[in-house]
């Protein structure tokens, strides 16, 4: 499920807030004053599929939400948690996994769930709501069993489905109710199929494959026994296959995860083989890859199949596998740039991916600006000065199935990690990050720079055609850095500096004084914005012949503007701005 929302209304809810976020990994939302909106917040969190416990009475929610009331069965769950945490309450979304969630945070807080739904008050699972491993056959079959069950009804169980019994159901060999569980496509009269998810897909292909090769092949191996897609837990191949796409969209067609196993791993399986082959043994460690990897979950039900470019093979487990410990997941790498550090500043992309990540990597400051977000994500924390190190780290761990965000103050593209991260991916010799590494999967998440807070603070210096320009002479020549200084200053850019000053390099920020000071009237308007986005911000303009470069420091960007930018005082301080000549349209559009 997706990590719920937890919505509060009155500091009295913080605590309860805090417990059920701490057992859910949701995340608290603050609303009324001071904080979001409800009124809009809701109906986008409940549209969006977002799970939405409210620390408040069941009437808020309900007069909150009741606009936006349309589909039962799309409709996310929705609970209301009384302040004390005492009543857990499901309102919406029942058999979507609200009153499974009521159950379970009742439990955490020691309350108890108001269940009201018919099959949920008298059982703990609804015939349309399995526990994982086990799917229903067709929505249709569970509505008249569940009715004749209320009746009084009996089950007949043919299949391993021990829950069933552990939730309450009545069963007996001569019940009416008939509950199948089976792998193959069957229907039975009077009662339900479930499929358990006991199968393996096992799937080798070369590199470059159409994904639709390889859904057909897997469709052909699954019709070859009359199995149902339902059964499918995942599909698996080799480590090396991790960022195949091909076997991406096979795993998102068929609605499963891909996991991953080690040459090592499936070259374990070598004695049990019908089809080894001493070919792809050269090539990859192992003799095998599909046939192994089906054969990581039990007996093959489908000996290996070939197409042109791909080889499929199913293996079948006694009982529902369980995903998480099946092989790893692909690596997948998140670039997050957090903005200037005020949790209001993060864009929702980069919250996403940091609270679906396992572990975070960054610079220990910047792990601590997002602390309000941590639940049971790792952190590894390194200094300043380490970047590569810190860069090698993230992939490593995403290489061994982990979800890692790699932190960045402002956007991570912008003298951050994110293009050392894709340098090392290029990377050959002593620099190579491993092979496994290479492959994962990479998303990047943007966020708002410092020169785009400090001129938002101040106005909108970056209004017109603008450059960002590091005075760091750390990785860049510092030649090279005058230079560039004196191509801004010449084309007449708005500059963003970066890094101005440190203890040790003081005369870069005075030669850029100079330099821009021969481009530039004195009256140019320059923004300087020091620890942006923290309690302790500062942002302030002045003249570029008054600016000061002794008073700036690491933690502070300079903005300084063009020819044409100007400043000018409001009730609430100096602002700056650059035009971009909308002056001379209109004046031109008069004429």
């Amino acid at each position: 499920m997706t990590p719920p929302a937890i919505i509060v209304f009155a500091d009295s809810g913080r605590d309860t807030a805090e417990r059920i976020a701490a057992a859910t990994g949701g995340n608290i939302r603050i609303c009324g004053q001071g904080g979001e909106d409800a009124l809009k917040l809701l109906p986008k969190l409940f549209t969006e599929g977002t799970p939405i416990i409210g620390i408040c009475a069941a009437g808020i929610l309900i007069r909150l939400l009741s606009p936006s009331l349309e589909d039962k069965l799309r409709e996310p769950p929705v609970l209301a948690v009384s302040q004390d945490g005492f009543s857990v309450v499901p309102l919406l979304g029942g058999h979507r996994g609200a009153n499974k969630l009521a159950r379970q945070l009742a439990e955490t807080l020691g309350g108890m769930a108001a269940v009201t739904t018919a099959s949920d008050s008298k059982f703990l699972h609804s015939l349309d709501e399995p526990p994982d491993g086990w799917v229903l056959g067709t929505q249709a079959e569970a509505k008249p069993a569940m009715m004749a069950l209320l009746l009084g009804a009996k089950i007949q169980l043919d299949g391993y489905a021990p829950w069933l019994e552990a939730a309450g159901y009545p069963l007996s060999s001569m019940g009416a109710v008939k509950v199948l569980i089976t792998e193959q496509m069957l229907k039975v009269d009077r009662g339900i199929v479930y499929h358990p998810r006991t199968l393996v897909a096992g799937v080798g292909c070369e590199r470059g494959a159409a994904a639709e090769e390889v859904i057909n092949l897997i469709t052909f191996a699954l019709n070859s026994q009359n199995l149902s897609p339902r059964s499918l837990a995942c599909i698996a191949s080799l480590d090396l296959k991790g960022d195949e796409p091909a076997l991406l969209e096979a795993a998102k067609h068929f609605g499963v995860p891909l996991r991953l196993f080690t040459a090592a791993q499936l070259s374990q399986e070598r004695y049990r083989l019908t089809q080894p082959s001493a070919i792809v043994e050269a090539a990859v460690g192992t003799p095998s890859v599909s046939e192994a990897a089906a054969l990581k979950a039990g007996p093959l039900v489908v000996n290996k199949l070939k197409s042109q470019r791909a080889t499929c093979a199913i293996g079948r487990a006694l009982r529902p596998i369980d995903v998480e410990s099946f092989g790893h997941r692909p690596g997948l790498l998140h670039l997050v740039g957090i903005g200037p550090g005020e949790p209001i500043s993060r864009t929702a992309s980069a919250v996403a991916a940091l609270e679906a990540s396992s572990d975070w990597v960054g610079y220990g400051l910047y792990l601590d600006l997002i602390g309000d977000l941590r639940r049971s994500q790792e952190e590894h924390r390194f200094p300043l000065g380490e970047e590569e190190i810190r860069v090698r780290h993230a992939l490593e761990l995403a290489a061994e199935g982990r979800v890692v965000s790699l932190v960045c103050s402002g956007d991570a593209q912008i003298y951050a990690m994110a293009s050392l991260a894709y340098e090392l991916l290029d990377a050959t010799g002593d620099r190579a990050v491993s092979e496994i590494a290479r492959r994962v999967a990479i998303e990047t998440h943007p966020g708002i720079s410092a020169f785009q807070a400090a001129s938002a603070a101040a106005g909108a210096l970056i209004g017109h055609d603008f450059c960002c320009i590091s005075l760091s002479d750390l990785l860049t020549p510092h030649d090279d850095i005058l230079r560039r200084l004196e191509g801004a200053a010449a084309a007449d850019f708005v500059t963003a500096l970066y890094n101005p000053r440190s203890l040790r390099r003081t005369d870069l920020i005075e030669d850029t004084k100079r330099i821009f000071l021969a481009h530039r009237p004195p009256t140019t308007p320059v923004i300087i914005g020091s620890n942006l986005g923290r309690p302790e911000q500062s942002v302030r303009i002045v003249e570029l012949s008054a600016f000061n470069p002794e008073e700036i420091d690491m933690l502070t960007i300079v903005i300084i503007g063009s020819s044409t930018s100007k400043a000018f005082p409001r009730a609430s301080g100096q602002v700056a701005y650059t035009p971009r000549g909308y002056a001379k349209k209109a004046a031109a559009d008069v004429g």
